[in-house]
């Protein structure tokens, strides 16, 4: 059985993905979206270290204002 990325994670060449090769996967798949989400910010002119650093409501209306969604972000 080979995941998303096909045999990219495949390891041990044994056709299968064990726990650690989908553990691999899945954390390579999250750090290429966190990036996209960065970039998005970025864009925006928010800086995403300064908003982990803010209460929940500031960094809402941070985003809000920004004309971002801030339920598609996961601080």
């Amino acid at each position: 059985m080979s995941g998303i990325f096909g045999n990219m994670f495949d390891f041990n060449h044994n056709g299968k993905l064990d726990g650690f090769e989908k553990t691999a996967e899945y954390s390579f798949l999250s750090s290429v979206i966190e990036a996209e989400d960065k970039d998005d910010l970025f864009q925006a002119g928010i800086n995403p270290e300064e908003l982990e650093f803010m209460s929940g409501a500031e960094r809402r209306e941070i985003l809000e204002d920004a004309g971002l969604d801030p339920d598609d972000y996961d601080f």
